[in-house]
């Protein structure tokens, strides 16, 4: 219960829903007890009536008595309809109340598990896959939401219906009511674990039911693979047996829920037996009357529900609990980047990086060691190397998706911690070497991170990534639809349209993580053409590695296992005839064979 401990600040905030949704609680089964209290009078009044019936026989006054018997039954009928009617108005409250107050909460809680997400640091994510972030702000809080309110309304309404029903049964008659209540804890236990049985087995099916899932997305995800390497068969075989573990998990729970019922009306049935016998020598004992024996049975048949639903409570709030626990551990989880409490100010491009080493935290794999250089406002500088040199370490540092081990990065002179990160970001265009598109139209994906551009911005920025003429031949333009991560376009319309959205912010500073290679050389050339212009007195960093892209930069930076080896101008790298010119001449060759 600790875990869920953290709830408590909700059920302040919403207190006002939950305390009247406990006196609802009680004044609804206050109007559920006294209906068996009604039943006892009627039950009495028969037996008395049906006495007094018999005395006037031949008498007038017999059809006078039979007259207001009838009268009266009928009143005791409206009373207990009328308390039926009041009892499922405060019912109605109830859930209008506790559990609202559930979904007001469920919707806190996702909300404060995405903002603290969208907090948290790109290492977080490269340890958590997607399924497990999705399954913690859907399934778990779901399993909490069933905690705040079903298992709650259940148990306040278990404990309330249990001491009333109680404490009139003893003031009636103690040995009855402890005979009638002596089947009601085996029925609590066996409830208890053929419960836990039951979502053993729910666990099982809802594991075997994402594997399934994830099976099933995978291969549509992959459907092109599949077609290609004609591998239907066996992915359809893969499937079967899948579909087969599925059924025989789902079967095994049939088998349970068959048991679970029957295994329940035999012990109810069992108590109303033992209340029936008993205070049948009760009543000839004279103790009692025969209309109590009507309301116990009553009180038993109310307190069989309750006590059904105390597995199923105390189930919720297990899973609840766990499902808490793992929540807790994200949102207690704490950012590695932090934005300082700063005053937003415009950059003029001034980067420079003094030896700066940094290592993965979850790999342990050094990426860059003591690397320095400096890029001064307005300059084209570009980045080669092998893969795995730590080219894109560079860019990520730079965009502060990561903290450097050792060293700084300084912006206009500026320590990149120092910054407020969120205006330092919107003043940088970044095309990352995976492109993501989001599915949405191509407009809005161009136009993503700016706010309420207008149609000729847009078309401006596709046509100096050199997309427009491929958009405009799409039926629907700018309006179509991409499909899910891009999938409908070509890997070079995603890097272009990628590009597009990087320079339609205008940046002071833009950074191309290799986002060119999909890209043929004549629509390479295009696009850095265009973006000489237009990004004229301001930073650039590209990240490639074809010589043919980078020839033209002011500097060229060659990384080789996290090291810069080499830096300079083409003009003055060809001439050292070092790693550059070696690999400039590898690639010259590599163009001549093709």
């Amino acid at each position: 219960m600790k875990d869920l401990a953290y709830l408590n600040k909700f059920f302040y905030k919403y207190r006002w829903r939950f305390i009247p949704g406990i006196l609802f609680v009680i004044i609804s089964n206050i109007f559920g007890v006294l209906p068996a209290q009604v039943i006892q009078i009627s039950f009495d009044l028969v037996s008395e009536n049906i006495t007094v019936y018999r005395l006037f026989s031949g008498f007038d006054r017999q059809d006078v008595i039979n007259e207001i018997f009838g009268y009266t039954l009928m009143l005791f009928g409206a009373i207990v309809l009328m308390l039926a009617l009041l009892r499922g108005i405060f019912l109605f409250f109830m859930r209008q109340t506790i559990i609202l107050m559930s979904r007001h909460i469920e919707y806190d809680l996702k909300n404060e598990i995405y903002n603290h997400y969208q907090k948290l640091s790109m290492a977080f994510y490269r340890r958590n896959n997607t399924g497990d972030l999705m399954n913690r702000v859907t399934e778990d809080v779901s399993r909490v939401r069933m905690y705040l309110g079903p298992a709650i309304m259940y148990t306040i309404n278990t404990v309330v219906l249990f001491i009333m029903i109680v404490a009139f049964m003893f003031s009636v008659n103690a040995k009855l009511a402890l005979y009638s209540l002596l089947p009601l804890p085996l029925l609590a236990i066996t409830i208890y674990f053929v419960n836990t049985m039951i979502n053993n087995r729910s666990e099982k099916i809802q594991e075997q039911l994402s594997a399934l899932s994830n099976f099933v997305q995978e291969t549509f995800s992959g459907i092109r693979v599949i077609k290609a390497y004609v591998r239907e068969d066996d992915v359809r075989e893969k499937f079967d047996v899948e579909s087969e573990n599925y059924k025989s998990q789902s079967m095994a729970l049939v088998q349970v829920q068959a048991l679970f019922f029957p295994l329940i009306l035999l012990l109810v049935g069992l108590s109303t037996i033992i209340t029936v016998y008993i205070g049948g020598i009760e009543v000839m004992n004279g103790t009692i009357s025969s209309g109590n024996i009507a309301e116990f049975i009553v009180y038993v048949n109310q307190l069989t529900f309750p006590v059904m639903s105390l597995g199923w409570v105390t189930s919720l709030i297990q899973r609840a609990a766990a499902s808490q626990k793992r929540i807790n551990e994200f949102l207690h989880t704490k950012p590695e980047i932090t934005s300082p409490r700063s005053q937003a100010a415009a950059i003029s491009g001034h980067i420079e990086f003094k030896n700066v080493s940094f290592t993965y935290p979850d790999t342990g794999i050094q990426a860059i060691k003591n690397i320095s250089f400096e890029v001064k406002p307005g300059e084209f500088v570009a980045i080669i190397g092998r893969t795995g040199s730590g080219k894109s370490t560079i860019a990520n540092l730079l965009m502060r998706m990561y903290d450097t081990d050792s060293g700084e990065i300084l912006i206009d002179g500026k320590p990149l911690r120092e910054l407020d990160l969120n205006s330092f970001r919107q003043q940088i265009g970044f095309v990352p070497q995976e492109v993501f598109l989001f599915s949405d139209s191509i407009k809005n994906n161009i136009a993503f991170g700016i706010s309420a551009p207008d149609q000729e911005t847009i078309e401006a920025a596709a046509k100096n990534a050199a997309v427009y003429q491929n958009i405009v031949e799409f039926e629907k333009g700018f309006e179509t639809l991409i499909g899910e991560r891009g999938i409908t376009l070509s890997g070079g319309q995603k890097q272009r349209l990628s590009i597009a959205r990087a320079i339609i912010k205008e940046p002071q500073i833009l950074v191309f993580d290799d986002c060119l290679s999909a890209v043929d050389t004549r629509t390479e050339e295009q696009i850095l053409n265009n973006l000489g212009r237009v990004m004229k007195n301001k930073t650039s960093i590209l990240i490639a590695h074809r010589v043919s892209t980078i020839k033209n930069a002011d500097k060229i930076l060659v990384i080789e296992g996290g090291e810069i080896m080499e830096q300079g101008s083409h003009r003055s790298l060809m001439s050292k005839k070092g790693i550059y010119f070696e690999l400039y001449e590898k690639q010259l060759l590599e163009e001549q064979v093709v």
